[in-house]
């Protein structure tokens, strides 16, 4: 009777074969390429297998990703979106800076060919009536800006200061209706008056001959002929010339070489009124001055010449004597009329009569 189970070889016997078959495999596999398509086959199996046992944790992983992302991403946007803006004000100031820059710069240049004094003024505001060209500068009677002082920009000419105030000054510019100046051409010294129209961007010379030798083109200058303007700042640009056989004058044209809606940064022009020998003199006062290490200050025109001084000086002498006597004259409240006698010119008259009074004793 055979058994029901039949007994198969041993654990031992099993796991010695298993252990040979291993190293003959190992062998077979270092030594030669027997094996190669077979792994190659039983790697696309494996890795079936390991997609599918990896599969919940990638899922896992993405589920996770997604909504830290989207997290990040939106405080991270909204950084940008500030940063973006911060950046965005700081180049529109830095681009406002250089605009200045450029300005204070081309004024500076401009300052540079300027003979007289000058002072760099700002503009703080316009005139809101349509039909009046005039602007206000932040500088005035405390410094130092007299009436009909003339105003320029970087470019040429603007107007003059009509109005005086403490701390600031009323500009009338040139294309204003009632403003008027008196150029040439600088090309062959052709006089003319240039008047305002109203329009920011056009001047008119009023009472050009048809014959004029003028052209488009043609820069105008001031001729200070109006002892108004120093002589030979730009003023204008000829921009049209038409000549009517009909018309004893032509119609000229001319652009304001000066930027009369856009300049901010305007000079102030302070004239020199000495004579050209007054300044020659002045000069030389003061290289001499400089040589001998003593300096001497330059008398400007504006200041009274000290000559006057010796003249008045000896007549002063009488003066005393002379007030008892005419004091007592007035026989009514009379005495304050004589006041302005305190002066040098007034005090003449007085320093005769204290001799005739001694004649007659």
């Amino acid at each position: 009777m055979k058994p029901l189970f039949s007994k198969g070889p041993s654990l031992g016997v099993r796991l010695l074969v298993l252990v040979v078959l291993s190293v003959a495999l190992m062998v077979v596999d270092a030594r030669f390429t027997l094996l190669k398509p077979v792994r190659s086959q039983m790697s696309l199996v494996l890795m079936q297998t390991y997609w599918i046992t990896d599969l919940p944790q990638r899922l896992f992983q993405g589920v996770a990703s997604q909504f830290g992302s989207r997290t990040e991403l939106v405080a991270e946007n909204e950084k940008l979106k500030t940063e973006n803006l911060l950046l965005q004000g700081r180049m529109q100031k830095l681009a406002a800076l250089t605009e200045q820059n450029v300005r204070l710069r081309e004024l500076l240049n401009s300052s540079a060919l300027v003979n007289e004094k000058v002072e760099v003024a700002e503009l703080i505001g316009m005139d809101p009536n349509p039909f009046t060209h005039r602007i206000i500068i932040n500088k005035g009677e405390r410094d130092g800006v007299v009436l009909g002082q003339p105003v320029l920009d970087a470019r040429g000419l603007m107007g003059q200061v009509v109005e005086l105030m403490p701390y600031t000054s009323r500009v009338l510019l040139l294309t204003d209706t009632t403003h008027s100046i008196p150029v040439q051409v600088n090309r062959n010294g052709l006089r003319a008056i240039a008047s305002g129209t109203g329009n920011p961007e056009r001047l008119e010379l009023r009472h050009v001959a048809d014959t004029a030798d003028i052209k488009e083109g043609d820069l105008l200058v001031s001729s200070g002929l109006g002892q108004r303007f120093p002589a030979g700042y730009p003023v204008a640009t000829v921009k049209e010339v038409i000549h009517d056989s009909g018309q004893p004058f032509a119609i000229v044209r001319a652009v304001p070489t000066a930027a009369l809606n856009r300049s901010r940064y305007l000079l102030l022009v302070f004239s020199d009124s000495r004579s050209p020998e007054e300044r020659a003199n002045d000069a030389a006062q003061a290289q001499e001055a400089e040589k001998n290490g003593e300096p001497l200050p330059i008398i400007p025109a504006t200041v009274p010449k000290p000559v006057a001084v010796p003249a008045v000086a000896p007549t002063a002498t009488p003066a005393p004597t002379a007030t008892p006597l005419v004091a007592p004259t007035p026989a009514s409240g009379a005495v304050k009329k004589p006041a302005p006698a305190v002066t040098p010119a007034a005090a003449t008259p007085p320093a005769a009569a204290p001799a005739t009074i001694r004649e007659r004793q």
